[in-house]
């Protein structure tokens, strides 16, 4: 696994549960052996939108290709 605490990753399929789509940006806070990886994905404004324990299937690294935009979050669980 080459990810560490504080990196900034990317969500690599929907989570309609979570209010979370595909391209989200999250933020790893844990990292749990062997493919655990606790995420926090937060609004614009600074708030936790979800915390989550992901695998790291679910995630990816930031490509240098990637833009950031904005969507309103609608948290739905």
């Amino acid at each position: 696994m080459d990810y560490s605490s504080l990196d900034t990753v990317v969500l690599d399929r929907d989570l309609p549960e979570h209010g979370l789509k595909r391209g989200d940006l999250g933020t790893i806070v844990e990292i749990y052996a062997p493919d655990g990886l606790e995420v926090e994905f937060v609004t614009a404004s600074g708030r936790t939108g979800a915390l989550l324990t992901l695998t790291v299937a679910d995630v990816r690294h930031v490509a240098d290709a990637d833009l950031v935009a904005v969507r309103e979050f609608a948290h739905s669980a």
